[in-house]
């Protein structure tokens, strides 16, 4: 059985579902919620987590499968039965992956490890004597250092990349050369959820936009409450995010709205949602004879396990382009499963060009 060795950058809510659901569906079989069950050869049981990093003394130095479940996490626990890996959580590089008002927070918020923060050769050594292939970025919104610097390990330690968080990489022309000089994959930026704010936004859209109905106004507004929501209560961090959520929503109108005229963005930590996520979404449009419909949905849903499925296909789309050679931005992969791809494709295309490259894939064995 081939294997697919993945190191995680940021064990919170996102890590542990997807942590979660590969023993999950190793265990019960089910392929409930997958969107791909195989991509090329790889299954979900094919993927093992072989290495960690974070900097919450709750989950530095704890084993992977006890630290995905270690506060401030508050995501949904569907499957408490994890073996122990045997590998602890190592200390990761701190740079602005914490936002100060989160070390004040509590129980909630983010509890400095009292340890010595790695060198990048440090990081490097233990990414190669994982074995891991891929590397997943998981760090909070507004981590441009940190997650730069993890790129930097990543490269010299010869991993692909599935970049999960609106720090835009594999959209950064500079860094794709990069990765496509070293011959290794990327897939980013800022992975959607499977069905989210986003996706149901764009999928309105360009419904509207197909029947012939102009959108003149829209807002996204969401709660959470979970760490990512507390986290983008410094405003300053979120530049990147309501960019990437933006960009996204306006490449599915017929044209392009006034920045008067489109709003979308986090809005308000409510902790006693944890991990769950509301989403209040609005389309103000004219139809025929520029009669007035407008629109107004609310999505509930559970924010980590939400983006989990979509992070496990691009991990083996990256490991499939590893088999093939193929190097820089995989753009199917990143147009379909992210936010802020380098192309901006609507779903219908997306998702033929997805599947045409895993045919592609299945066909050249």
């Amino acid at each position: 059985m081939k294997t697919i060795r993945v190191a995680v950058v940021g064990m919170g809510n996102c890590a542990s579902s997807l942590i979660q659901g590969a023993h999950y569906y190793r265990a019960s079989g089910s392929r409930n919620g997958l969107i791909h069950d195989r991509i090329g050869p790889y299954g979900v049981e094919d993927v093992q987590f072989v290495l960690g990093f974070d900097v919450d003394a709750r989950k530095v130095g704890r084993d992977m499968s006890e630290a995905i479940f270690a506060p401030p996490n508050n995501t949904k626990v569907f499957q408490p039965d994890i073996p122990r890996t045997g590998t602890p959580v190592r200390m990761g590089k701190v740079l602005d992956g914490l936002a100060p008002h989160m070390l004040d927070a509590g129980e909630r918020g983010f509890v400095p490890a009292d340890a010595a923060e790695p060198t990048k050769a440090e990081v490097v050594s233990a990414l190669k004597a994982s074995g891991a292939e891929i590397l997943v970025n998981f760090l909070p919104v507004g981590s441009q250092q940190a997650t730069e610097f993890y790129m930097e390990c990543a490269l010299d330690a010869g991993l692909a990349v599935v970049n999960s968080i609106p720090v835009f990489i594999a959209s950064d022309p500079v860094w794709e050369a990069r990765f496509r000089e070293r011959r290794l994959p990327i897939v980013g930026d800022d992975i959607k959820a499977q069905v989210g704010a986003t996706i149901v936004h764009r999928a309105l859209s360009n419904l509207f936009t197909v029947r012939g109905v102009s959108i003149e106004r829209t807002y996204q507004l969401n709660t959470g409450g979970n760490t990512d929501f507390m986290n983008m209560l410094d405003r300053e961090r979120l530049g990147s995010k309501k960019e990437s959520k933006t960009e996204a929503v306006q490449a599915a109108l017929a044209q392009r709205l006034a920045d008067e005229n489109i709003l979308i963005g986090p809005s308000e930590y409510v902790p006693w949602q944890k991990d769950n996520k509301v989403c209040f979404l609005r389309l103000e449009a004219a139809q025929w004879g520029d009669v007035p419909v407008n629109l107004e949905l609310r999505l509930s849903v559970e924010d980590s396990p939400n983006a989990a499925a979509c992070v496990m296909d691009a991990i083996r789309c990256c490991r499939v382009a590893l088999d093939r050679g193929d190097g820089g931005v995989l753009v199917a992969p990143s147009s379909y499963y992210c936010k802020h791809p380098p192309q901006q494709f609507n779903e219908e295309v997306s998702g033929q060009m997805l599947d045409s490259y895993i045919a592609e894939v299945r066909a050249t064995g």
